[in-house]
């Protein structure tokens, strides 16, 4: 295992941070900035991978299969994290994006020893939430070999779920088990082994590119608009009827009046003000059209010019 670890890019020391411990409070941040401002080259490197795992996700959304996340410890959070922003952001039920991470809810805040390296707690924990061959499952880990990761990813192809690893090494015992593999090499981090920072900071934009093309692709944007949001507080009551005027330009009194007669759902007011429709036909061109606002807009018309 040592000898393993030894050849992992993420063990490695990085020459440029060799004397952190002597530099001044600004020129660690800067070395960090320099460190970080490289992050996005290597995922832009990964779009070819990333593309074929959003696919996957899109298409299992649209047969009515879920999104899983498996990690340990950092790599657990940001799945929890990416997880649950999905159903304030895009209206999505709360089991339709899901993150799971080794040891349970104890390990958001604090490591539970031995959880990550226990390959049987991975499959468990699969069984445990029912995936079928209708869902992704997608395995988080920097280093590629954590053990309750392979365990999650050999389980769910077992059952038949499509499935995608993501790591920070080349060539990781993940790869067997993917059916998209997406390996992110940022190189060593500024702290020997510290993964929660460039590593890390590689996964969140992978997670956030993945769910956020698959909304896209679902029927959740219009425009560059979330039309899907769930206007659950204050805030998002005021960013809904925003939204809805700068997707119609209408006035106060017809978003208001579009907003209550469409149950505050966002989607239906901007059908319903585009269209001149009630809130119930406004629903049936979202349902023709999938879902998708432009879509049931375009159907709208082409039903109007039928009619003459």
């Amino acid at each position: 295992m040592n000898e393993y670890i030894d050849f992992l890019t993420t063990e490695q020391r990085n020459p440029a941070s060799s004397r952190i411990d002597q530099l001044s409070t600004e020129q660690i941040l800067r070395l960090i900035n320099d460190e970080d401002s490289r992050i996005a080259e290597k995922v832009r490197a990964s779009i070819p991978q990333i593309t074929a795992a959003a696919d996957l996700i899109i298409e299992a959304f649209r047969r009515g299969g879920r999104l899983f996340y498996f990690g340990a410890g950092t790599s657990g959070r940001l799945g929890i994290l990416d997880a649950s922003e999905c159903p304030p952001t895009y209206g999505t039920d709360k089991d339709m994006v899901q993150g799971i991470i080794a040891g349970g809810a104890q390990a958001i805040q604090e490591a539970v020893e031995g959880a990550e390296d226990d390959t049987e707690l991975g499959a468990s924990d699969v069984d445990g939430r029912g995936v079928t061959p209708l869902d992704v499952v997608v395995g988080l880990a920097a280093s590629g070999r954590t053990p309750y990761v392979l365990g999650a990813m050999k389980r769910a192809r077992d059952i038949g779920a499509s499935v995608i690893g993501i790591s920070n090494n080349d060539g990781t015992p993940m790869g067997p088990f993917a059916h998209v593999m997406i390996e992110t090499v940022v190189g060593p981090e500024v702290i020997l082994g510290s993964t929660r920072m460039k590593a890390g900071t590689a996964q969140k934009l992978i997670l956030n590119m993945l769910t956020t093309t698959s909304m896209i692709r679902t029927g959740k944007v219009y425009d560059n608009l979330m039309v899907d949001l769930n206007p659950s507080n204050e805030k998002l009551i005021l960013r809904s009827k925003r939204i809805i005027r700068m997707a119609t330009a209408a006035s106060d009194e017809e978003i208001e009046a579009a907003f209550k007669s469409s149950d505050n759902q966002v989607k239906t007011a901007i059908v319903m003000i585009k269209t001149g429709s009630g809130a119930d036909e406004a629903r049936r061109f979202l349902s023709k059209g999938d879902g998708f606002v432009k879509q049931a807009i375009n159907l709208w018309e082409e039903e109007q010019k039928a009619e003459g």
